[in-house]
């Protein structure tokens, strides 16, 4: 195991507490709780429960020499950590453990936790946004915002904390901005940016720009056909260099390449229905790209759903403070370690074994952990 990797990694985060009334150390705390989460703690009485579980395992480890805090020191320690701190620690460890290679798409996309809200004010649930690997599965970072609108001022700052070097950023029609497009840059990044009304002078030069190719009968050899769930799903996709546009979008930074994707959908029952979506790009990207990038983006959604499904965020009633914040983060730590653990399970089941035996966890933490201690 690497347990001296971790502590040193999140030796930046400082301790609130007086250093007189200090009985369990800070370190002991965020390891018991990323232990406990990584094998599937939902809440406090669950993370005090494993570590209890667990006890001699963490005392052979030099944890927990003075016993097992309560559930509302667990809640207390943890709720009052700073989120900034948490959140520098976990960019540093990522950046350790994950280097990103050219073109490897970066999915940006936000997330309400819709437990985390004030018991007063059902609308103050925290909204996170975070950037995910699509191809290696891991979460890159994540910042809080206050409300799903304001994704367009977290998602630049979100940016200028990562290593984007080579890497194609995708992000919904929501955050097709000239400012988020130009960060992209700045960090090195190339973007790919849907477009929708919110830039609706754009949006009507690339539907212009595309008038030709949606009057085309697609040619079948082309199309990209999926089916499930009851559905079959057929896509088309059209590139344009951005000179083709009509109009002056010099303030787009590094505008490239703009595409159209077809997509065609029959679900049993219901008539075929024909969607056109929109893009613009800083990268020379070929139409085969352009469809495997999309798809990629859409990974970000299934990190969301197993979130919800096999962590069970959405139905965590915590809030207090910085908890939910705190708590979202060790998440998606949990959940890039559960998945760079290479035994084929599913990450309930790694849980499960981890809550069984110590044995399990060690692997996983090894995994996550293993680059750390090489870098």
């Amino acid at each position: 195991m690497h347990i001296k990797s971790f502590q040193e990694h999140f030796k930046p985060v400082e301790d609130p507490r007086q250093g007189a009334k200090v009985r369990h150390p800070l370190f002991d705390v965020l390891f018991g709780t990323l232990c406990a989460v990584i094998s599937g703690a939902k809440g406090w009485h669950d993370i005090r429960e494993y570590v209890l579980g667990h006890h001699d395992w963490f005392r052979d480890h030099g944890l927990f020499k003075l016993g097992v805090p309560v559930d509302d020191t667990f809640a207390r320690i943890i709720s009052s950590v700073e989120p900034e701190q948490f959140r520098e620690s976990f960019l540093v460890w990522m950046k350790a453990v994950h280097e990103l290679t050219e073109g490897n798409v970066v999915a940006i996309d936000g997330k309400t936790l819709r437990g985390s809200y004030n018991r007063d004010e059902r609308s103050s649930a925290i909204h996170m946004v975070s950037a995910y690997a699509s191809a290696n599965k891991l979460v890159l970072g994540q910042l809080k915002t206050d409300s799903k609108s304001n994704e367009i001022i977290a998602i630049p700052e979100l940016i200028k904390m990562l290593e984007l070097r080579g890497a194609l950023v995708t992000i919904d029609a929501m955050a097709c901005q000239t400012k988020i497009a130009k960060a992209i840059v700045k960090q090195g990044g190339h973007y790919l940016l849907a477009v929708k009304g919110n830039q609706s002078n754009l949006a009507k030069a690339v539907q212009a720009a595309f008038s030709k190719q949606r009057g085309q009968s697609p040619d079948a050899q082309e199309l990209q056909t999926e089916t499930g769930r009851g559905r079959i799903e057929s896509r088309i996709s059209h590139v344009l260099r951005a000179d083709a546009l009509e109009g002056d979008f010099s303030n787009w930074c590094s505008l490239n390449t703009i595409a159209m994707v077809e997509s065609y959908r029959t679900e049993k029952g219901k008539p075929t229905s024909l969607e056109y979506r929109y893009y613009i790009s800083s990268k020379e990207m070929t139409a085969t790209q352009i469809a495997t990038a999309v798809r990629e983006h859409w990974a970000i959604e299934a990190m969301h759903w197993v979130l919800d499904v096999s962590l069970q965020e959405d139905a965590c009633q915590i809030f207090k403070k910085n908890a939910a914040e705190n708590l979202a983060c060790l998440r998606h730590m949990s959940l890039n370690m559960l998945r760079s653990e290479p035994t084929k399970a599913s990450i309930p089941t790694k849980q499960k074994r981890c809550w069984m035996k110590t044995e399990n966890l060690e692997k996983v933490l090894v995994a996550g952990f293993s680059a750390m201690a090489d870098s």
